[in-house]
């Protein structure tokens, strides 16, 4: 008789939901015992297999063997499992546990499901990209094909009640679960920012290791820093020390869980011991406090793994796993008073992750809009075109989004869409660069080239990571059967075949500096073996946000690069303006995406298409009006304020619309010293129809016409149309001019040219001021004509006869 688990008083509600919905969301803390009883609890009820998902391969499999246990069977009978590159099931399977990759691809082979009664979403709450699509796909084929398709999702932190709504107001069952009392230690002081975390966690360890009973579960970002903390550690002769992390062979993972008999066990690990597993022998934990996450960056269209302070979620499931089994001690390296800045939740795997592989399986799945599916966290609209982007470049999908035949037969393939273009088209030799490409570096420190790695896959290397390398070479392996007909390709044809937007060329200088296909840049340290070539293949980069660090990469000659990619190798015609240079410049490129593969002058550049570069270069310069067109401006702007309808002649007006009207007039103006012997009079003047001229010139003439039959020019640049003429050539005027409906300010010289008057009322001038003026003028200039009454007088612009 297995023993009582708290989820036990929950069974019966939750077998009581799917009969009477189909339908059920489970909250349960973690040690409830979920994992493994609830899919032994409602097997009896379903017809046809249980289905489920764990996020993490050690915790399907551990999940599998327990259940198998409790039944007295091995597993493969009544309980089995199936994971990436490994199945126990067999025709007596009634409940298989599987990584959610499995179930995506069986949903886009068979959406009926046929042979499934019911679908288990285990810690939903992790968020995990997988699990979100498939609940997502399930609901819809339940809806659609299969509406007796139970569906179960079961969940330690997350609140359920936003599931349940999702789906469909299903029935939520909540377990309280049992836990012992943990004491929570925090530090007394904040680690010196100057100190290495690894120096500070095993300081921390060896002190609860002396003030503590039992085995010890240490929470560590990643598999660098357990190996770093490890090297640090002073445990005594009864310890024994344990890493848990995903890459490790399962028989290590095995021993990491399983108690130890005659030894005190300290455990580190990732993530991965945050959920699902239960280490029977644990009393206390010690938390670092972060967590590393993969960051996807659409503008570079890669992928990074950041290490972040953790989540209070998380921080709080870690302190849960002292007091699993009895009363147990959490130590915290941070401050209580720091906790306050720990973000309260970690992130969806959908709202950072790289989301080609979801694109695809949307695309599989006939869905180019994900608002018709059932996210709880919509994929991010910039994320996911991004990733459409990298589908439609290896021919997954077409240009309006629907997925190829290409493409189904990568989204058949369980790697990433990349690795699955590669597969097919580079065949079995591709695996091993595909296996390299998923797994962490076996060696570090050893250069970017990845034929280096290859040797050491193939021939062995004593730089190398052992277990790295045994765990490629089993991915690898399981990869070449999935992969297509046999071609003899380079190592970097068959990376560029993954990475076609990531072919870096070399920048001119000495610094290793390459400009990538996809339009970014990367940098190498200038020792690497690679540093001096012209062309290569990116793998993978550190992520730096401005310009990565080259990790891994392999060369590619150009005739290489030609034999794949003959097709996408296309003549640029470049005519553009330079800001550097000052002139319009005129190239044609042989380009591969953002890189240059040939550039040479372009001489027999058509006219317009140089004129057309111009006018960026006019935009930049700025117009440059001389006397004769300004005044012209002026002109129009003053007609046009009137209600004329005549074309606008502003700074703002004319650049808006230089492709109008200046363009005509470009022709062989390419530089700076050209633009600025250019007259603009002539294009105005195009600007105007004849009826507009004709508007304008009867409106605002150019000149007026004085009692002496002079033209003498219109000034319209200042408050009001004006011109200056000498007084005595106004003799006999009587009426006041008129220019555009105002009054035509006039300036009056004096036989020297100097002003005397400015005027708006020539009549009134002759009645009042002028009789002062004539006075004073008489004495300075008598040769000249001071008429009393100059309305009647003759105009003139001379002096009076001699005697």
């Amino acid at each position: 008789m297995p023993t009582e688990l708290p989820i036990d008083a929950a069974l019966p509600e939750v077998r009581s939901a799917l009969r009477d919905r189909g339908l059920c969301v489970l909250e349960a803390p973690p040690g409830a015992g979920k994992t493994t009883r609830v899919p032994l609890a409602i097997m009896d009820d379903i017809e046809g297999r249980v289905v489920m998902l764990e996020p993490r391969r050690i915790a399907a499999r551990t999940a599998a063997e327990r259940m198998a246990e409790t039944l007295g069977e091995p597993v493969g009978r009544t309980v089995g499992y199936r994971i990436r590159g490994d199945a126990k099931v067999s025709d007596a399977t009634r409940i298989e546990v599987v990584t959610e990759g499995i179930l995506t691809g069986r949903l886009q082979s068979d959406p009926e499901l046929r042979g499934v009664g019911a679908v288990i979403f285990d810690e939903f709450h992790e968020r995990s990209l997988n699990a979100d699509l498939g609940l997502a796909l399930c609901l819809e084929a339940r809806a659609a094909l299969r509406d007796d398709l139970a569906l179960v999702v079961m969940s330690a932190t997350l609140d359920g009640s936003g599931v349940a709504l999702m789906l469909g107001d299903a029935p939520l069952i909540r377990s309280e679960g049992r836990t012992f009392p943990v004491e929570t230690r925090w530090l007394d002081r904040p680690v010196p920012s100057s100190a290495r975390m690894e120096d500070a966690c095993a300081a921390l360890i060896e002190t609860a290791l002396a003030e503590n009973d039992g085995g010890i579960l240490v929470f560590l970002p990643g598999e660098g820093e357990i190996r770093r903390v490890a090297a640090r550690l002073k445990l005594p002769q009864n310890c024994r020390l344990r890493p848990l992390y995903g890459a490790m062979p399962f028989a290590e993972q095995r021993a990491a869980i399983r108690p130890e008999r005659d030894r005190r066990k300290v455990v580190l690990a990732t993530a991965i011991a945050e959920t699902s597993l239960t280490i029977e022998d644990i009393r206390v934990v010690v938390d670092a406090g972060l967590a590393r996450r993969a960051r996807f960056d659409p503008g570079r269209g890669m992928s990074r793994l950041v290490t972040e302070r953790a989540s209070r979620a998380e921080t709080t499931q870690r302190r849960g796993r002292a007091g699993r089994v009895a009363e147990g001690v959490c130590y915290r390296l941070w401050t209580r008073a720091e906790e306050g800045a720990f973000p309260a939740a970690a992130p969806a795997e959908i709202e950072t992750a790289d989301l080609t592989g979801l694109a695809l399986d949307l695309a599989a799945w006939g869905t180019r809009d994900p608002g018709t599916l059932a996210f709880l966290t919509p994929p991010n609209p910039g994320a996911l075109s991004a990733a459409r982007d990298v589908l439609h470049r290896i021919g997954a999908i077409d240009g309006h989004g629907a997925i190829t035949e290409a493409g189904r037969a990568m989204a058949r393939v369980p790697a990433h869409p990349r690795l699955a273009h590669m597969l097919l088209n580079a065949g079995p030799a591709a695996a091993d660069v595909a296996a390299l490409a998923s797994n962490r570096d076996p060696l570090r420190g050893a250069g970017s080239d990845l034929a280096v790695r290859l040797d050491a896959l193939n021939l062995g290397d004593p730089r190398a990571n052992a277990e790295a390398l045994a765990r490629i070479r089993t991915e690898a392996k399981w990869l070449q059967k999935l992969a297509g007909p046999s071609r003899q390709l380079s190592v970097g044809q068959m990376a560029a075949l993954a990475y076609p937007d990531r072919v870096g060329l070399r920048r001119p200088g000495d610094d290793p500096r390459w400009i990538l296909s996809g339009g970014t840049g990367v940098r190498m340290s200038n020792d690497d073996p690679l540093a001096r070539a012209r062309l290569v293949v990116v793998t993978d980069t550190d992520g730096a946000p401005r310009e990565a660090t080259v990790r891994q990469a392999a060369p590619i000659t150009e005739a290489e690069l030609r034999a794949i990619f003959g097709d996408e190798i296309v003549w640029h015609h470049k005519c553009a303006w330079s800001r550097r240079e000052g002139r319009v410049i005129a190239r044609q490129q042989e380009c591969f995406g953002a890189l240059i593969l040939e550039d040479r002058i372009w001489r027999d550049v058509p006219n317009e298409l140089a004129a057309r570069a111009m006018l960026d270069g006019v935009r930049e310069l700025g117009l440059r009006f001389p006397a004769a067109a300004e005044r012209l401006r002026a002109r129009v702007a003053l007609v046009r304020s009137s209600g004329e309808d005549l074309p606008d002649m502003s700074e703002a007006g004319l650049l808006k619309n230089l492709d109008q009207w200046l363009l005509p007039y470009l022709s062989g103006v390419r530089s700076v010293a050209d633009w600025a012997s250019q007259d603009l009079l002539d294009p105005l003047r195009a600007m105007l129809s004849w009826e507009q001229r004709r508007i304008l010139d009867n409106a605002a003439p150019p000149t007026f016409e004085t009692p002496l039959g002079r033209d003498v020019p219109v000034h319209y640049d200042g408050d009001a149309p004006g011109i200056t003429v000498r007084l005595q050539e106004m003799f006999g005027l009587t009426q006041h001019p008129v220019v555009a409906g105002q009054p035509l300010r006039i300036t009056l010289l004096s036989p020297a040219g100097r002003p005397v008057q400015v005027t708006t009322d020539l009549p009134g001038f002759w009645g009042s001021s002028y009789a002062d003026v004539r006075k004073d003028m008489r004495g300075r200039y008598p040769k000249h004509p001071w008429p009393e009454d100059p309305t009647v007088a003759d105009p003139t612009l001379r002096a009076k006869a001699r005697r």
